[in-house]
């Protein structure tokens, strides 16, 4: 299994995987695939179907990481620290400490770059690991007005290098990039000597994530760009479930062999 440490030595090597999970379920199928597993706050909308991510609370996200944790007990796990639970170090610290608490997570992570540099130093100076994640960065959507690609001019670039370098002095041992170009996005991993895993940033990172249901096919709704679907879930299973409700219409189920 992966440590912050391994983690943190995988610094231009082999690329490091990440998935997401939100159940004990699909964890234990992605348990010692990937390198790790993020619990992220997405779930929000590809399992509540919420228009964004804001409305998750710290209970949901510890009851899910829980779940995930006795899925995938190899695999190193990330908790999404949800809106609203870190605008303060007091605040941070005392959200984070019942994550570690009543979870088995071995880290959490943050949206924000040099503005939250002091809530990861935080967390960090008190044995709590930190993901940071800079760029696209799904809590800010209504504040932003929206998803809104990064990194496409030099003023903005050399912001990114900054909140990167930032959060990496801070004491953070990976940084999530979301939604940057890709030649920006190859500046900033080569500006910090912490990993870079991306997520509709190009192939420059040190690793990837995908949510799940993207990856598999099971989200319908659309397809972003930068997500390369590996299954057609949603199909697989539509035709499964119409052949049981046939066979059970037709009496074919259960047959003898599923009969006491």
């Amino acid at each position: 299994m992966q440590t912050v440490t391994s983690i943190k030595n995988a610094k231009n090597r082999t690329p490091l995987t990440v998935i997401t999970a939100y159940d004990a379920l699909f964890a234990s199928i992605f348990n010692n695939r990937t390198d790790m597993i993020l619990v992220g706050d997405s779930l929000n909308m590809s399992f509540n179907k919420k228009p964004d991510t804001l409305s998750a609370t710290l209970e949901i996200m510890i009851y899910h990481t829980n779940a995930v944790c006795k899925g995938a007990p190899d695999t190193f796990v990330i908790c999404d620290m949800p809106f609203g639970t870190y605008t303060d170090e007091q605040k941070a610290l005392k959200n984070a400490s019942r994550v570690y608490q009543e979870t088995d997570a071995h880290a959490v992570k943050i949206e924000g770059g040099i503005e939250r540099a002091h809530i990861i130093k935080a967390l960090t100076s008190n044995s709590i690991a930190v993901v940071g994640h800079i760029g696209l960065m799904p809590q800010y959507v209504r504040s932003e007005g929206g998803y809104k690609i990064r990194g496409k001019d030099e003023k903005d670039i050399l912001k990114l290098i900054e909140d990167a370098k930032a959060v990496e002095k801070a004491g953070a041992f990976l940084l999530v990039l979301e939604g940057i170009k890709a030649d920006a996005t190859k500046r900033i991993t080569e500006a910090v000597s912490i990993p870079t895993i991306g997520i509709g940033c190009g192939n420059a990172t040190d690793g990837q994530v995908l949510v799940w249901s993207d990856m598999l096919g099971f989200f319908q709704e659309f397809q972003p760009k930068f997500v390369k679907k590996y299954l057609d879930g949603a199909s697989v299973v539509e035709k499964a479930v119409d052949e049981y409700v046939k066979d059970v219409q037709n009496r074919d189920f259960p047959a003898q062999e599923h009969t006491y």
